[in-house]
């Protein structure tokens, strides 16, 4: 038997005792693994170590390496997560709505877990943490498969986890890491419906999309984050200079960064040349069409695909458009419906965008940068859903819940 259906047999043999574990058990699970956590550190270091040296031998990227890169800070951070989620409220056994029928039948509708869920996701250790916690929160068993350019730092993390959950007598097989990292593992992983119950990537577009065509088990979609700003011409410069540099080169290798910025012509007149000093002093790289090249001679002329893309780096596209409405034709045809926001105080302008953006996240005079869980007040994240049924957006403790209906009745037979 492989390693990945014999994980997976071991997780849905445990779904239903977890299933029953009370939030008290949960919790106090949550936080012996935070304490693991921080007294692993070191180990866990040494592994990201080996995957960083890996890295660099194998020509990752800067952006990619920043994803891989994990500190005592980070690490301190993944600990936090998960003592962020033990303050949350469970959702396990909620009743959403309760209803009586004119026959006498008492109808509850309540939330349940999922199951058996696997998360396949590239070089970002934090994801193990953050999906062990909220799958376990939930009820879920976790099947984790990262990428091979973390295999040691996941294996570190997960060899923790598991000792802090078997230091309180937990079952450890909660949470598992699918160690096999070939393609024809994930291919065997996307076909195992009699064991796991949904599958949900994290990654570029190239894995989402392997993912949602190869498998036979339910997908929740993840989305890239081709994310746009619209300079609106009543937008206050300052304002909007702050929000396109933090968005663009806070952190440019995650999916909420800005990619592209729609500049309005009348704010552009006045404004443009210091928002391009501000990012180059960033080290910001910019294509554009002819007309930004006036502006600044050293951006390169963007093609079709630059317009589409998710950059993840310190690179932007920037294109100057003569209204709102022309700002989201383009948005529409270039966007991922992740998230886009708009800088303007225009009430009038404000409320057409907001109306006008199909995206799971629609700012005013705000970074993107703050599509997270962490942010929205959901402790960690599962991702980011940009699809439109089951969860959209930042996906916490209540996107891995599934329902049931309990109907209670004192004899009734259908008639």
């Amino acid at each position: 038997m492989s390693e990945i259906k014999d994980k997976a047999i071991q997780a849905k043999a445990i779904t239903y005792s977890l299933a029953s574990m009370s939030t008290e058990q949960k919790n106090q699970a949550l936080e012996a693994m935070a304490l693991e956590l921080e007294q692993d550190t070191d180990q866990i270091l040494a592994a990201n170590a080996q995957d960083l040296l890996h890295g660099r031998e194998n020509g990752l990227t800067d952006s990619l390496l920043d994803r891989l890169t994990l500190t005592s800070e980070r690490i301190q951070d993944m600990a936090l997560g998960l003592r962020q989620i033990v303050e949350l409220d469970d959702p396990i056994g909620e009743v959403m709505e309760k209803f009586d029928r004119p026959n006498g039948l008492k109808i509850e509708k309540q939330r349940v877990p999922l199951g058996v869920i696997g998360i396949i996701y590239e070089a970002r250790p934090n994801v193990t943490v953050d999906a062990a916690g909220l799958c376990l929160k939930t009820g879920n068993a976790s099947l984790l498969r990262g990428s091979s350019t973390a295999i040691h730092s996941n294996k570190a993390i997960v060899q923790t986890l598991q000792k802090a959950l078997e230091g309180i007598g937990y079952v450890k097989e909660a949470v598992q890491l699918i160690e096999d990292t070939s393609r024809e593992a994930a291919s065997e992983l996307f076909t195992l419906n009699d064991y796991v119950d949904v599958l949900i990537p994290r990654g570029g577009a190239s894995l989402i999309k392997t993912v949602v065509a190869s498998s036979t088990i339910p997908v929740l979609e993840t989305g890239v984050g081709n994310c746009h700003i619209f300079i609106d011409e009543s937008a206050k410069a300052e304002m909007a200079t702050n929000i396109v540099v933090n968005a663009k080169t806070q952190r440019p290798s995650v999916c909420n960064a800005c990619e592209t910025v729609l500049i309005h012509r009348n704010w552009a007149k006045q404004h443009l040349p210091n928002l391009l000093d501000q990012l180059h002093q960033h080290h910001v790289s910019i294509v554009g069409d002819e007309e930004l090249r006036e502006w600044d001679a050293s951006s390169e002329i963007a093609e079709h695909k630059d317009w589409a893309e998710e950059y993840l780096d310190l690179k932007l596209a920037i294109r100057l458009v003569n209204s709102t409405e022309d700002a989201l034709a383009h948005i529409r045809k270039y966007g991922t419906h992740h998230s886009e926001a708009i800088i303007s105080e225009s009430d009038e302008h404000v409320v057409a965008f907001l109306n006008g953006v199909d995206a799971a996240a629609v700012y005013h005079n705000a970074s993107t940068r703050f599509t997270d869980g962490f942010e929205f007040g959901f402790g960690a994240e599962i991702g980011i859903s940009t699809q439109k049924l089951h969860a959209r957006g930042p996906m916490g403790l209540e996107a891995l819940t599934s329902t049931k209906y309990k109907i209670y009745g004192e004899g009734q037979i259908k008639s």
